[in-house]
């Protein structure tokens, strides 16, 4: 293959221009774009049209799951790594959802981020083993419905049943039926375990 063409997108200006000087020392490597959020991610991309987008998840004006979304819209046949702090296992489902090929956490070494944008370059995936375990995770794992996450979301923040309900607009028994399917499929067996392992696998940052 040629050089490859890649846009990175990060909402964070160090780390934007530490990506460049990386991208940039590589002669393999050709950084055609940078973008700062989501939506400058998408509207570069129909510039450009890179090889390979490394992109950020948390990003303003357009979150990154969202832009991947956009852009296979666009182009289905877009190749998209997705970089990120984040590593709970909805993040990457949520992600290889969208459209992305690959996965790599922030503090990945320079070699397996280049070792990656080439793999996804040539139409393959990467993904590490520890976010394929993560991934394997989610997937064996009963999915929660909006509702549900709905009503994790006001029970990691410590509200009653009562609390619950009238925030939701739902009766107190709708409620615990939901808080006990929330606590059969998290596999846990109390509010508290539920919340700790919500926060864990980035399933408060959905709803």
């Amino acid at each position: 293959m040629d050089t490859i063409s890649v846009l990175i997108a990060d909402d964070h200006p160090l780390i934007l221009a530490g990506l460049s000087a990386l991208i940039h020392s590589m002669p393999e490597f050709r950084l055609v774009a940078q973008a700062a959020n989501g939506v400058q991610a998408v509207e570069l991309y129909r510039q450009h049209r890179p090889d390979v987008v490394v992109m950020d998840l948390s990003m303003p004006e357009m979150h990154g799951v969202d832009a991947i979304g956009h852009i296979r819209a666009f182009d289905a046949g877009a190749r998209i790594v997705i970089l990120t702090t984040y590593q709970g296992d909805e993040d990457v489902y949520r992600g290889l959802r969208a459209g992305a090929m690959a996965y790599l956490l922030k503090d990945s070494g320079s070699e397996q981020l280049a070792t990656c944008i080439k793999t996804v370059a040539c139409g393959k995936k990467f993904l590490p083993p520890e976010v394929a375990g993560k991934l394997a995770e989610r997937t064996g794992a009963a999915a929660l419905s909006r509702r549900e996450l709905e009503i994790l979301a006001h029970l990691a923040t410590g509200k009653s049943n009562k609390m619950i309900a009238r925030s939701a607009a739902i009766e107190v028994g709708t409620v615990k039926f939901h808080v006990n399917n929330i606590l059969a499929k998290l596999n846990v067996a109390s509010r508290t375990e539920a919340a700790t392992v919500a926060a864990r696998r980035g399933l408060l940052s959905v709803f």
